[in-house]
């Protein structure tokens, strides 16, 4: 895993990388909130959608709403990237709909979206 540190409209963003799943459950959740805030000082992340277990998108595994809430409590913001379009689940796309609408949590095509959402919201 690496994270980079970017500042953006005063607020410093963690962007997360790496070549493997790092979220598959609740733990690995908090494991990662912990580590970003300890080696980047951050309440702002970005992650690939790569990143997270595929089950996570199966709203079914209840999984994304059990890691997101995690997020939410400590109050940090995410940006989840990617192409989401491969995903054919009604359930799915309302989720990230409402999501985007949201303060905490948003699913945006690249990178660049995701550090100027971040960097706005408040």
């Amino acid at each position: 895993m690496n994270i980079t540190k970017v500042e953006a409209g005063g607020k410093n963003i963690a962007i997360v990388s790496g070549s493997e799943v790092l979220i598959g459950d609740v733990q690995s959740a908090l494991d990662l909130i912990a580590t970003v805030h300890y080696q980047a000082d951050s309440e702002r992340i970005i992650l690939n959608k790569s990143l997270l277990n595929e089950s996570f998108f199966d709203l079914k595994t209840r999984l994304a709403g059990e890691i997101l809430q995690k997020f939410i409590n400590y109050r940090v913001k995410v940006a989840i990237v990617g192409d989401f379009s491969v995903y054919t689940s009604k359930s799915l796309k309302d989720f990230i709909y409402e999501s985007n609408n949201g303060n905490d949590i948003f699913f945006l095509p690249t990178e660049e979206q995701a550090i100027e959402k971040l960097s706005q919201v408040k």
